[in-house]
């Protein structure tokens, strides 16, 4: 069992839980992921490792309430235990001095984006963040990552705070006015990185993004994962999650991230009539 010691809301909908797993904080790197269950009837969930705490034993999980299992999970205090997390899974990122990283985190993506920009400060880059999300009122986690960054940018759709706009307003404004980008590492909507992607391909600016599709056992067995890259299918789980962006289906990506969408709303509708605690019953 899988103590959880602290529990936060970043944002509405959006909670961070730090976990027992020593193991798991013992070995993990930027990138990686893990998969949990709350409870025997649980579905597997792949969360990013948002942050390790190796000393403490203790990694950090930051996840947004959107369906049933997540809304489960949401349920959850300080002192309840998980009943398996399993990681650290997938390739971590490399990192190496590649001169200036600009991260982009979208969302949720925030979250995975941190540990990536810390890593490739600590080895000698430049890190140019830039963070963005629909409101003021869910975007989170903007005094950590101005600590491993070198200079920070927050964009918001709605103009609520930082620049009114999108995340590749910024990184055009890089690109004009000459700045030399050794990488860029984006993660967060699909739309996003699709976006940050088609830009960054039309200056040869090398690209990695971090995919989520649906994934189910997390090793590569049933292949739910799969995303064409270039002219080959790779496992998300075990080939990525980070993969060369401008390689990417993104559309063909998109349109499997919607294929189960009438049973999700199904779920999560008779999840939201039961209510109660979290042994929900409704998955």
């Amino acid at each position: 069992m899988y103590k959880i010691t602290f529990t936060s809301e970043l944002a509405p909908s959006v909670k961070l839980f730090k976990v027992e797993a020593p193991l798991i904080a013992r070995k993990a790197q930027p990138g990686q992921f893990i998969i949990l269950r709350t409870d025997e009837s649980g579905e597997r969930i792949p969360l990013t490792i948002a942050d390790f705490d190796r000393k403490a034993g203790t990694i950090t999980l930051i996840f947004q309430e959107v369906g049933a299992s997540t809304i489960d999970l949401g349920k959850f205090n300080v002192g309840d235990a998980l009943l398996d997390v399993v990681g650290p899974l997938g390739k971590a990122t490399h990192i190496e001095n590649f001169g200036t990283v600009v991260v982009v985190g979208g969302g949720i993506g925030i979250a995975p984006i941190f540990p990536i920009a810390r890593g490739m400060k600590e080895a000698g880059n430049e890190v140019i963040s830039i963070i963005g999300a629909r409101s003021s009122n869910i975007l989170f986690w903007e005094k950590e990552m101005a600590e491993v960054s070198s200079e920070l940018h927050v964009t918001t759709d709605d103009g609520s705070t930082g620049r009114h706009g999108l995340v590749t307003h910024v990184l055009q404004d890089m690109i004009d006015a000459g700045k030399k980008i050794g990488l860029v590492v984006a993660i967060g909507p699909v739309i996003m990185m699709k976006f940050v992607a088609e830009l960054t391909r039309k200056y040869n600016i090398p690209t990695v993004v971090s995919l989520n599709p649906v994934m189910i056992d997390g090793t590569g067995m049933c292949g739910g994962c799969r995303v064409a890259v270039g002219n080959e299918n790779k496992f998300a789980c075990v080939d990525g999650p980070e993969f060369d962006a401008h390689k990417i289906d993104f559309d063909g990506l998109m349109a499997r991230q919607r294929f189960y969408k009438a049973q999700e709303k199904e779920t999560l509708d008779r999840c939201k009539n039961e209510g109660g605690d979290h042994k929900c019953q409704c998955r």
